[in-house]
Order: C-alpha cells, then sequence, then structure tokens
C-alpha cells in the first residue's frame, strides 16, 4: 500500500503541479482580462440576482438558481475549507493563502463561464428535465469530433466525485475526538473481538455510519439534496464564522503578524526562487479542490437551475469561491494561524492540526469543530453524489447511473480507512482530468460567453 501511494503521490505532484497551475490560474486570469474583470465589475449585479425570481419559462429545471448556489456551495464548502487550508499551510506556509485568495478571484470569473455555458448548452429531455454539464457542453458546443473530451471529463467525474478527502477526513476527526475516552470501552472490546486496530475500527464505523446517512438524502434525488444544503449552508457558515470570531477576538493581538506572514510569504525569495513558485502551486492546487472552479463539477448543478438566462445563472455561479475560498477559507487560515501550532509537524497532515487549534482556543473547541466538519463534510457528500451520478448518466444511461449511487455509497466506507497521502494524490489527479477539459472548452467558447454577456447588458 505504500509503494501504491508513493506511486499515486508523485503522479499527481507531477499533472497536478505546473500543467494544473496553468490552466486554472493562467487561463483563469486570461478570462479575467477578457471578460474585463467580470467577477469584480459585475459583483454588487450578482448579489441582486440573489433576490430576484429565476427568468424561468416552466418547463426547464428543478431547483431554483438560489438552491443550485446553496447545493454547489454545499459542496465547496466542506473538507478542503478546514482540512485543505490546514494541509497548505503545514505544506506550503502561510504564504499558500494569498495564492488560494488569487485563486478565488479569478475563479469567481472561470466560474462565471462556466454558469453562462451550463445554461446555454444544456439538454432539455421530452418530459421536461435537463441534463448539463461540461460533458454537455463539450458536446453541444463544440460537436461530435470533441465527444473524446467529454468522455474523459465524464469519466474522471464519475470517480473524481467519490468524496475521497471527505470521509476520510471525517474519519480522521472521529478518531482523534474518540480515542482518548475510548479506554476500556465497548469500541476497544469489539475492536479486539475483530482482531483489528481500535483507530481501523472507528474509521470502519465511521464510514458506515456515512453511508447510512447518505443514501437516506441521495435516494431522494437533486430536489431533495437542494432543500437539505438550502438549510445546512446557511447554519453551519454561520456557526463557524462564531466560532472563529471567538478565536481571533481572543488572539487579537496576533492577528495583524498572521495577516503579514500571508503577505511577506507568498513573495518570500529567501528560500529562492524555485520555492515561491512551489507556495504558489500548493495553494492554486489546494484552492482547485476547495472552491472547484474551472473544474467543471458546478456546471452540472447549476444546469439544473430553472434560470433560462444564461448571464444571471453566471452572476450566481460566481458568487461560490468568493464565499468558500474568499471569505470560509481565510477565517480557517486565521484562527489556525493564530492559534494552530505548526512545529514539528510530519508529514501530510489536515484535520488533526485544525482541531487541535480549536481545542486550544476555545473550551470543548474539537467537538465544536467536530459538529462543523460533520455538516461540512455531510453537506459534500450529498451534492457530490449527484455530479457523481450525471456523469453515469452521460455515460451509460439512467437507468444504469443508479448503480454508480449505490457505488458512491459503498465506497464512502472504504476511503473512510485508506491513507491520507493516497487519498490526496487520487483526489488531486481525478480532478486535474476534469479541470483539463473543462478549462478548455471554456477557453474555446470565452468569445460565445462575451456576446452573451454583451447582449444580456446591452438591454
Amino acid at each position: 500500500m505504500n509503494t501504491f501511494s508513493n506511486y499515486l503521490t508523485a503522479v499527481a505532484d507531477f499533472v497536478c503541479g505546473y500543467p494544473l497551475f496553468f490552466i486554472l490560474i493562467g487561463g483563469g486570469l486570461y478570462l479575467f482580462i477578457r471578460s474585463g474583470a467580470v467577477s469584480l465589475r459585475r459583483l454588487p449585479e450578482a448579489v441582486r440576482q440573489l433576490r430576484q425570481r429565476d427568468s424561468s419559462d416552466g418547463t426547464a429545471g428543478q431547483i431554483s438558481s438560489l438552491q443550485a448556489l446553496c447545493s454547489v456551495t454545499a459542496a465547496t464548502i466542506g473538507m478542503g475549507n478546514i482540512a485543505g487550508v490546514a494541509i497548505a499551510l503545514v505544506v506550503g506556509g502561510p504564504g499558500a493563502i494569498f495564492w488560494m485568495w488569487v485563486s478565488a478571484l479569478v475563479g469567481m470569473c472561470t466560474k462565471y463561464h462556466e454558469g453562462v455555458l451550463a445554461i446555454a448548452y444544456r439538454r432539455t429531455l421530452p418530459d421536461g428535465s435537463t441534463r448539463g454539464g461540461s460533458m454537455y457542453i463539450i458536446e453541444n458546443a463544440l460537436g461530435p469530433r470533441w465527444r473524446w473530451l467529454a468522455v474523459t471529463f465524464a469519466v474522471a467525474g464519475m470517480f473524481g466525485t467519490l468524496c475521497i478527502m471527505n470521509a476520510n477526513q471525517l474519519a480522521e476527526a472521529s478518531v482523534a475526538i474518540i480515542t482518548p475516552h475510548s479506554a476500556g470501552s465497548w469500541l476497544s472490546v469489539a475492536a479486539q473481538t475483530v482482531s483489528m486496530p481500535q483507530s481501523t475500527f472507528i474509521r470502519l464505523l465511521v464510514g458506515i455510519t456515512l453511508a447510512l446517512i447518505t443514501a437516506l438524502v441521495v435516494l431522494g434525488g437533486i430536489r431533495r439534496i437542494a432543500r437539505v444544503a438550502s438549510v445546512m449552508v446557511p447554519f453551519m457558515v454561520g456557526i463557524y464564522f462564531i466560532a472563529v470570531v471567538y478565536i481571533l477576538i481572543d488572539h487579537y493581538q496576533q492577528v495583524p503578524a498572521a495577516l503579514q506572514s500571508i503577505f511577506s510569504e507568498a513573495f518570500n525569495l529567501r528560500a529562492g526562487f524555485g520555492a515561491l513558485i512551489g507556495t504558489a502551486l500548493i495553494g492554486a492546487r489546494r484552492a482547485a479542490l476547495v472552491n472547484d472552479a474551472g473544474v467543471g463539477t458546478a456546471t452540472i448543478m447549476h444546469s439544473e437551475s430553472r434560470n433560462t438566462s444564461p448571464v444571471r445563472e453566471g452572476l450566481v455561479a460566481m458568487l461560490g469561491p468568493g464565499i468558500d475560498s474568499g471569505f470560509v477559507c481565510t477565517l480557517t487560515a486565521l484562527a489556525l494561524l493564530v492559534a494552530g501550532d505548526f512545529s514539528g509537524v510530519d508529514g501530510v497532515k489536515g484535520l488533526e492540526i485544525a482541531m487541535q487549534a480549536f481545542g486550544n482556543a476555545i473550551p470543548y473547541g474539537e467537538y465544536i469543530l467536530m459538529l462543523i466538519v460533520l455538516c461540512f463534510g455531510l453537506s459534500s457528500l450529498f451534492s457530490y453524489s449527484f455530479y457523481g451520478n450525471r456523469c453515469a448518466t452521460y455515460l451509460f444511461g439512467e437507468r444504469r447511473a443508479r448503480i454508480h449511487t449505490w457505488f458512491f455509497i459503498i465506497t464512502l466506507i472504504l476511503f473512510a480507512v485508506v491513507p491520507l497521502q493516497a487519498a490526496v494524490g487520487l483526489c488531486d489527479l481525478l480532478y486535474a482530468f476534469m479541470a483539463i477539459p473543462t478549462m478548455i472548452t471554456v477557453l474555446l467558447l470565452s468569445n460565445k460567453v462575451r456576446s452573451l454577456t454583451r447582449s444580456h447588458f446591452s438591454h
């Protein structure tokens, strides 16, 4: 297992290094400039769209634009916002957070393009339901010659949305919380009975529990997922905001130094230019898992919107990276920098570091964070199950895609017990194979988005 994990990590490091950095950040910067900084100029208009009714003709989509945004945010505001930020700080230092901000800014522009194209090129079935996402955008906009690219995205999406990171980190958090209090308990007895290490036994139980809860929600379809997400997202962000603000107020004297370290370390050349590039790569790579801008998964959810205006949906879609990579990740980074201890950290550590920081800063903070993480993790599971199902539907049809939903549920148990290093490497690699087809398509169709944008705002 260690040999495979090392090999997988090496491949992921190569693919998700310069190639992914240039296509996500470089491509995003190109879209940002070409669109006239749409993510900045049209931000007030995007916020206003949340208060308006969808421009629906009554025949398209199953959910509102706001529900689509909440469902996408439910997927992106997940383990990446806590465990992903902690990993970025451990591996790349405070400077990696600055590059996550850069990724968020250009990611908002990329998400705008994805939202526009999701509505413009979705497929409407005879019964009025819709099918969309990067695979349909590629096929409907670029033609049959590009179907191989659509298939590449769909295959990577079918496996890349299996919530590898989420199940793994929820299990890690459970082990950290339960183990100190489990001596002589039924858990230790049960683990000995089945001849299994206690930590592995706890991970297995967590995986089974996640599978059962997820099944109750995802088997109800997109409408149930959207309803649950529209309730969970405001609740969990609110609770998390309160917890982090408490930490920052309690450590207010350290906040200026934390902010300074983010900017100073982002352009730190003391360790050489290579170290600077490495920090930027780490920040961009982690941000790709956090806000999924350019990855293509958001196009699947936004294509289900009842909105018939591509530009209006694009404006709503572009708020996603600002919420997760901009707002929530900044809260996490500041809390960890002022209350966390990164000295002597060995290997890749994620949620364990965050739980220690919250436990040190807030009475019973590790338990509070565990509740937040549970909400974050579950919300991600619900949305990602739908993404994978739609990719399977594109490849195999509606009836066979049902098998994928059950496969998704079962793999939660498997990924709860695999090593973190292997989980991170596999997740990054599959995301890269979703991002490359999506960004190629968005860049090729940028003129179409520009034309639709001009037409919309001219009226």
